[in-house]
């Protein structure tokens, strides 16, 4: 029935694990994975301890090779499991925007996703990715907590 899988991943404990039931999924539908991580810019400039100012550059190459590693944590799982993966590094202040994006263009199926659960202030303040996602896409969006 689903034959490619769009997975989110911000390398959190809860996509880590999120990463295992994706790839289980995948594999019980012959399905492919592709994966991505969202990179969300320095939008202005903020001071350290010390009052001097972030280098942006430095924090984009830092938060890529993040999103790296959180891609080949998926690719080494999709990997054991023999699925068939893809990753991809995007940048936006808008993850959401991101996904659904992503989704359509590589002719995604679903898209599984994990979610913090937040409630209450928590989630006014902090927002929520999945909310988004699902309030944008017309695919199928299984989310795991």
């Amino acid at each position: 029935m689903f034959k490619s899988i769009l997975f989110p991943t911000d390398g959190s404990d809860l996509s880590d694990q999120a990463a295992a039931i994706v790839v289980e999924f995948a594999r019980l539908h012959q399905a492919r994975i592709l994966a991505i991580s969202v990179v969300q810019p320095l939008l202005m400039p903020a001071l350290g301890d010390s009052g001097a100012m972030l280098d942006a550059g430095q924090y984009e190459t830092q938060m890529q090779d993040s999103a790296r590693d959180h891609l080949n944590k998926v690719a080494a799982a999709a990997s054991a499991g023999g699925i068939p993966f893809e990753g991809v590094i995007a940048m936006s202040p808008n993850p959401y925007e991101e996904i659904v994006d992503a989704a359509k263009k590589h002719g995604c199926d679903i898209i599984v996703m994990a979610s913090h659960g937040r409630k209450g202030l928590n989630k006014l303040f902090l927002g929520s990715e999945t909310q988004r996602v699902l309030s944008h896409t017309s695919l199928p969006v299984l989310v795991l907590r």
